[in-house]
């Protein structure tokens, strides 16, 4: 039954043959469980004859909701982190409720499985504040529609009028992102949305471009590193796991080696920034590439070893404090 449902989830027609096919059941039991989940409120569609079908229809009402293991693990999970904050977005209570109802329409045994996920999985609190609800929908309605966007967006200078013809949201380096086609600057840009004020939407529709790349995100990533950024590869003396928790504050990527190691690639234009962030990890680690921070590194050890060890010549004569004379 479980599958049955899942299959006609899907929102396809389903000959009566093929289903019964993917089922691995008669047609005879096939018309049993289609009456059994029409009889539990799903709006099962029937047409007879050749090219005769299945289907199910969008009801007005919400039958219970029936989700496979992973399915359930996955809804779970997902508004644990949007009640968290932890998409960026202003869906703490909203996502609270939905968990909720989620949990008093699914079955015993799936029930008893989200209440395990829930009891054994702690998100922490969001980093910063959530990108408010109104400046998104009205965003997304200006992508869905392709109609023309005007905001008000401000990148530390003050703010500034722009319209734009949005194209796609992209969510980056734990930030959201509008992607468009600046109409002043006759140009792609991306916006910050935390940036991004008093939004617009024009009832005037543009003919929609092609964007730069297929894959924006990635496209946006090699953006942001920029001509002067360099690639570092560490190997760290922990696990990707424990390596992620503890270098929350630097963009990059893990491959596992192992249980107890991981090799770190990051794009970075300081490394001074990277060099403070590796030691208040208190993480050891190896340098793969590039040589210039191996050399970095030695230059910065010698140096602060020297301050830890001052010679004793250079120390003064006298005691070090306000004159007691004062």
């Amino acid at each position: 039954m479980l599958r049955l449902l899942s299959l006609l989830q899907s929102g396809r027609q389903w000959p009566a043959a093929e289903l019964a096919d993917a089922l691995g059941v008669p047609p005879r039991t096939l018309r049993r469980d289609i009456g059994q989940i029409r009889a539990m409120g799903y709006p099962v569609q029937s047409a007879r004859g050749p090219g005769g079908h299945y289907r199910l229809l969008a009801g007005s009402t919400l039958p219970p909701l029936m989700l496979e293991d992973d399915e359930a693990v996955a809804a779970v999970l997902g508004l644990g982190l949007a009640a968290s904050g932890g998409t960026g977005v202003e869906t703490e209570e909203p996502a609270d409720r939905a968990r909720t109802k989620l949990r008093r329409i699914l079955p015993p045994r799936l029930r008893r499985t989200a209440d395990a996920v829930r009891a054994a999985v702690e998100f922490g609190p969001a980093e910063e504040p959530g990108i408010d609800r109104h400046l998104l929908d009205t965003v997304v309605t200006a992508v869905d529609a392709h109609r023309y966007l005007s905001f008000d967006h401000d990148p530390g200078t003050g703010p500034a009028p722009r319209t734009v013809e949005p194209v796609r949201l992209v969510r980056l380096r734990r930030r959201w992102y509008l992607y468009a086609w600046d109409t002043g600057r006759d140009d792609w840009r991306a916006f910050r949305l935390d940036r991004m004020s008093a939004p617009r939407v024009s009832g005037d529709h543009f003919l929609a471009r092609r964007p730069p790349a297929d894959d924006l995100a990635h496209h946006l990533q090699e953006r942001f590193h920029g001509p002067r950024s360099v690639r570092v590869v560490l190997t760290l003396d922990t696990g990707m796991h424990d390596a992620a928790a503890r270098l929350h504050r630097i963009d990059g990527t893990l491959e596992p080696l192992g249980e107890h190691g991981c090799r770190y690639t990051a794009h970075v234009d300081s490394f001074e920034w990277l060099t403070a962030v590796l030691a208040a990890s208190d993480i050891g680690f190896r340098v793969e590439e590039p040589a210039e921070f191996a050399r970095h590194l030695e230059h910065t050890a010698r140096r602060l070893l020297g301050a830890s060890r001052p010679d004793p010549d250079d120390r003064p004569a006298g005691p070090v404090g306000p004159d007691p004379g004062n």
